[in-house]
């Protein structure tokens, strides 16, 4: 059957600036919070880190190029907050978008996907209420040069990611355990949005603004009350911790209650929450695999999670992905048309969606993925489903172009399009490039 698309439909592909430019000590660059964790013994799988990752600080001409023969509509990257604080460095993204621009490509900008200049994490990071502020006028700067040829403003990224796995777990940088300090990091990654939509709206009035958010389809494994209010507990401190505020300008009195025993909310100031909540032109979605909650009797820790310590979570569904991720498209079904039903008359977009899996070149030369084709067709399958369904899906960002650093796993994980070689830096398509242009080119599923 064929499936075919609004024709305004956008289809892409999104990366992030620490996982693939390299060039780490170039063009006036600080160190980011994650130079300084992958060079910390222990942390990333393999001791690899991202010095060189795709080098595209360099071949950023070449994979550009790469996305045009692909017929990619649109390219959502990431500016590096460390290599962005002087001219050098913002000189380098406005080449970048002149290039998507000269290309027919829409450029997609993400302000910030985790790579904190370390000497602001120095400072507390985003436990310190300052470093909002600090992005805003980051912002304000980038929206300068990069003015009105990008087609959306991008905030953040996983603002979950960065407060729970960065401040809570200790999983990534800056790799600090402390649930209290994870919970203020929300709030001021929160107030950051904020801050930052009002700070590229004073320069580009009409700016599109979003943020891209990795909400958690997190589904109870029994039908019993105990399940359900477990369930309901995470989606709390996973999802409406962020859209609440960012949407509603509010949040859940319930979550603070869940967390009392952690924090008293005293980092949330009189009109901060006003600050939040900025008019969005897309919300962006990322989406990898649902979760399966149960109540837990005995108190045990979940840190990323603070407040459901009576929470369990159910193994993986096969088959799994590289990563360990069960693979069910109807989650991101689920996601959206869920997002439809309770922001009606809010556009969304697929921000990050795709898998890994133990890619390897073939004696021919060629790399034959089957099993990232299979999933990408029933995930894209699974986003026309939420399209006929009502929710208004403005277009789908596949993670991602390259292999590059996977964080924690360094480059064990491959998610990309493009096979890279780390040692020569050739890219090589893969057979989902070849699947996923002619998805572009067609507008359709066939």
């Amino acid at each position: 059957m064929t499936r075919n698309f609004p024709d305004s439909f956008l289809w892409g592909v999104s990366t992030a600036s620490y996982q693939v430019e390299g060039a780490v000590r170039e063009g006036g660059r600080v160190p980011s919070i994650w130079d300084t964790f992958a060079h910390t013994p222990g942390k990333i799988a393999g001791s690899d880190t991202g010095d060189v990752a795709c080098d595209v600080y360099h071949r950023y001409a070449e994979d550009i190029e790469q996305a045009r023969q692909m017929g990619l509509g649109a390219f959502r990257f990431s500016v590096a907050w460390p290599r962005a604080i002087n001219q050098v460095g913002l000189d380098y993204y406005d080449r970048v978008v002149d290039h998507l621009c000269q290309a027919g490509i829409a450029p997609v900008v993400t302000l910030y996907h985790w790579d904190l200049p370390q000497y602001l994490q120095d400072a507390g990071g985003w436990a310190n209420r300052d470093t909002a502020y600090y992005f805003a006028d980051y912002a304000e700067s980038v929206a300068k040069v990069l003015g009105d040829r990008v087609a959306i403003w991008t905030t953040l990224n996983e603002p979950w990611c960065t407060a729970f796995l960065g401040y809570a777990s200790g999983e990534h940088a800056p790799g600090v355990r402390n649930q209290a300090a994870a919970l203020a990091a929300a709030h001021h990654l929160n107030l950051a949005h904020g801050l930052g939509a009002q700070a590229v709206r004073a320069v580009l009035p009409s700016a599109k603004i979003s943020v891209s958010l990795n909400l958690n389809v997190a589904r109870p494994v029994t039908d019993s009350l105990a399940d359900a209010a477990a369930t309901a507990r995470v989606m709390r401190v996973a999802n409406d911790i962020f859209l609440l505020p960012m949407l509603e300008g509010r949040y859940d009195p319930q979550l603070f209650d869940d967390t009392a025993a952690i924090t008293n909310w005293a980092f949330v100031r009189d009109g901060d929450l006003a600050q939040i909540h900025q008019p969005l032109g897309v919300l962006g979605v990322n989406y990898y695999s649902p979760s399966y909650v149960s109540f837990q009797p005995a108190s045990q820790s979940n840190d990323c999670f603070p407040g459901c310590d009576h929470v369990a979570f159910a193994p993986a569904k096969p088959p799994l992905t590289a990563m360990g991720w069960s693979q069910e498209p109807s989650g991101i079904t689920e996601l959206l048309t869920g997002l439809a039903r309770r922001f009606d008359g809010l556009d969304l977009m697929v921000t990050e969606n795709g898998a890994a899996f133990e890619d390897v070149v073939g004696a021919d030369g060629l790399v034959h993925d089957p099993a990232r084709v299979a999933y990408l067709d029933a995930h894209i399958n699974a986003v026309a489903d939420a399209i006929d369904a009502g929710a208004p899906v403005r277009g789908y960002m596949l993670w991602s172009l390259l292999d590059n650093f996977e964080w924690a796993c360094g480059y064990s994980r491959r998610f990309g399009l493009l096979y890279t070689d780390f040692a020569s830096q050739q890219r090589t398509w893969k057979d989902s490039a070849f699947w996923y242009q002619n998805v572009a080119s067609t507008n359709c599923l066939s």
